[in-house]
């Protein structure tokens, strides 16, 4: 199943989240109004509520409250993005300036903050405690992340175990919530509920190591983003850790060099060392590996359309070329 496909599956539910989204965007302030209509409407994927409206359709859910959770998830994933963006300076996103670059940084962070407190007030109206402990220790969960991150950048001597970490707080912890609050509103069993978060976790794993393969093979035209990103904000990502370790004595400062200041003055050179060394290909399976844990943590879940849509996205996870 391509996204396109998964997409067309989805389209009904997928619209009344976003009819939700549209609703709850609302102030009276035209400012907040205008920088989160933009990056709502930026073309994103929309995985994560996706993973919410599938995770309940495995148990035959038929209320409206996964639309507001799907809603919910989408707005705490856009409030990190605008909150990245301005800790990372960027000025692409899915090929669109981002809005730190058109509305500026005090107008990101601000709109931000609004769009976490509108997912808090959502949240409450589903009044679940279950679903609040969730969501607000996955909100938490990922601002350490962000810290981790921050306190990443610039060092060369990060090893694969902490750079996962970061994975797994920054990026995977809101696939995983997502996922759980599906088996949560659909009545699933504690059972349930663990293998889709484990899911989730995986394939959020899953993706953010594939996006850090993009960002030395993917095309813009794609991708939205530029090459080399990463590595010109000094960020040590798997490629670059395990062409670091297995390249030549050369090959390895090169990339420390690049590392520790940022920049593409090391680009050409460390490209050839992630070729030399097939760091990309080690990246693929180290996603792979992800997804197969991810498809065993919900093999034991009855089959159903939801179940197959959910294994088919994560196929699309590791394939993608952006």
């Amino acid at each position: 199943m391509s996204l396109e496909s998964l997409q067309s599956y989805l389209a009904d539910d997928m619209h009344a989240v976003d009819h939700v989204i549209r609703q709850s965007l609302h102030s009276d302030v035209a400012l907040i109004r205008q920088v989160s209509e933009y990056i709502i409407n930026s073309g994103g994927k929309r995985l994560r509520p996706a993973l919410v409206l599938l995770s309940a359709g495995c148990f035959n859910y038929s209320g409206r409250a996964h639309y507001e959770l799907a809603a919910v998830v989408e707005f705490i994933h856009t409030a990190t993005l605008l909150h990245d963006d301005v800790v990372d300076e960027s000025e692409l996103r899915r090929g669109r300036e981002t809005a730190n670059a058109l509305f500026g940084n005090a107008a990101s962070v601000l709109v931000g903050d609004f769009l976490y407190t509108r997912a808090f007030q959502m949240m409450v109206g589903v009044d679940s405690m279950e679903v609040m402990r969730i969501l607000s220790d996955a909100t938490n969960v990922i601002a350490e992340g962000e810290v981790l991150q921050l306190l990443n950048c610039h060092d060369p001597d990060i090893d694969e175990e902490n750079y996962l970490r970061v994975i797994r707080y920054k990026t995977a912890k809101l696939f995983e919530a997502a996922s759980r609050l599906g088996a949560v509103i659909g009545g699933g069993t504690d059972e349930e509920k663990d293998a889709l978060a484990h899911y989730g976790m995986h394939l959020g794993t899953a993706f953010q190591l594939i996006d850090d393969l993009l960002d030395y093979s993917g095309d813009f035209l794609k991708t939205g983003k530029n090459i080399g990103d990463d590595l010109a904000e000094g960020k040590p990502t798997l490629p670059l850790l395990y062409a670091m370790k297995h390249g030549t004595p050369e090959q390895a400062a090169s990339i420390r060099q690049a590392i520790e200041h940022g920049g593409l003055t090391e680009f050409q050179s460390v490209l050839a060392a992630i070729k030399d060394t097939r760091a990309l290909q080690y990246t693929r399976e180290a996603a792979q590996r992800e997804i197969q844990m991810a498809n065993n943590a919900i093999s034991a879940l009855p089959d159903s359309k939801s179940k197959s849509a959910l294994l088919q996205l994560a196929a699309f996870a590791v394939e993608r070329s952006f």
